[in-house]
């Protein structure tokens, strides 16, 4: 990409995850210009919606059903409300740390104005079994939900890989409780299996919050659920003026069609464990702790000496100054529009800024 000074980036945020075949796709933003053109947003729905939903159901293991929104917060925030009204019942659980939008019952805001609307969330230290079920123990009737990303990324944090049982135990104290799982896998999604990211850690969800990556940058997220959710689904009232928006739809088959023909995540974890090694590698030749951690088409650079994230905003700036474009505090992502000599450049350019880092030019 390019700023507005004229500088070039290899870019490694991608519209914050959003762009998953590339900046200006030909294919991707050809099919959305001629949507645009037969018309975008109508009166009706237009068959687009059907086939993209009939698309998604036949790929995403598990769902039968799927309603278009606009953004994470639209997909996870109805996912709540469509869980009270299954269960009957008002609780829901998250993981500290853990990001499933911008509303007040999920945000971070400190004004004791808007606390009330979090009394309802629980939260819990990803990972950790115990804790998760002493929760499900304290509050056994109450809990309608339990909302968990497919792994753990946190900001400020290296991320966290669920262990061998964790998914496996989330379902079972779901079921005892009579809970959704709710698989908050906006971030994530067709980065880490084609099927849906539960399918890479053995989860079994009732509802799918996905986004980002579906329309590479074009506005569209969804809830996606089981076959038995659907008619509490449609017996209560949510609508948006531009979630029927035919445009991004148009996107969105493109770009699972574009995303199969680049290669699709087996390309991605190439182009990703290639970057790990390279970074982990020029860190540790120039005495530095640098660690990759999270799935490799999701990376995040830490320092083991370094938890406070210091170097990492040397490191970033650094980079950014030699036209490498990485987030000090957000995890990167990578794209099926990067390639090897990106990733080559990527890494030389680290060593550079390592060498300054160790002699404080940097």
């Amino acid at each position: 990409m390019w700023d507005a000074d004229g500088n070039e980036y290899i870019d490694y945020l991608c519209g914050y995850g959003s762009q998953l075949v590339g900046y200006g796709n030909e294919a991707v933003d050809e099919a959305t210009c001629s949507r645009i053109r037969s018309g975008d947003l109508l009166d009706q729905p237009a068959p687009l919606m059907i086939e993209l939903a009939e698309k998604l159901v036949s790929r995403i293991e598990g769902t039968s059903w799927a309603v278009f929104v606009k953004n994470g917060t639209d997909a996870t925030t109805l996912a709540l409300s469509l869980s009270r009204v299954r269960t009957g019942k008002a609780l829901a659980l998250a993981a500290e740390g853990a990001y499933h939008g911008a509303a007040n019952w999920c945000g971070t805001n400190p004004f004791p104005e808007l606390a009330f609307e979090r009394d309802r969330i629980l939260t819990f230290p990803y990972g950790d079994e115990e804790a998760l079920g002493r929760l499900f123990a304290e509050h056994r009737g109450q809990i309608a939900c339990l909302f968990l990303t497919p792994y753990h990324h946190p900001t400020y944090k290296p991320q966290v890989l669920p262990g061998p049982s964790w998914h496996r135990t989330a379902r079972r104290l779901c079921d005892e409780e009579g809970a959704l799982l709710v698989m908050d896998d906006i971030r994530a999604n067709f980065r880490l299996h084609e099927g849906g990211s539960h399918l890479r850690f053995g989860a079994k969800p009732d509802l799918w919050c996905m986004g980002k990556a579906l329309a590479n940058g074009q506005p569209i997220s969804l809830l996606m659920g089981r076959g038995e959710l659907m008619k509490a689904a449609s017996s209560f009232f949510i609508t948006g003026t531009y979630w029927t928006s035919a445009a991004p739809m148009a996107a969105a088959i493109a770009c699972l069609d574009e995303m199969e023909r680049l290669g699709g995540v087996k390309r991605l974890e190439e182009l990703g464990n290639a970057l790990r090694v390279g970074l982990e590698a020029a860190g540790s030749d120039y005495g530095f702790g640098a660690r990759i951690s999270g799935p490799p088409a999701i990376p995040f650079l830490t320092f083991d000496e370094d938890p406070m994230l210091y170097l990492n905003q040397r490191f970033g700036a650094a980079m950014a100054r030699r036209g490498v474009f990485l987030h000090p505090h957000h995890n990167w992502f990578i794209s099926l529009a990067h390639s090897e000599e990106d990733i080559g450049v990527t890494v030389e350019r680290a060593r550079e800024v390592f060498a300054a880092m160790r002699e404080g030019r940097a």
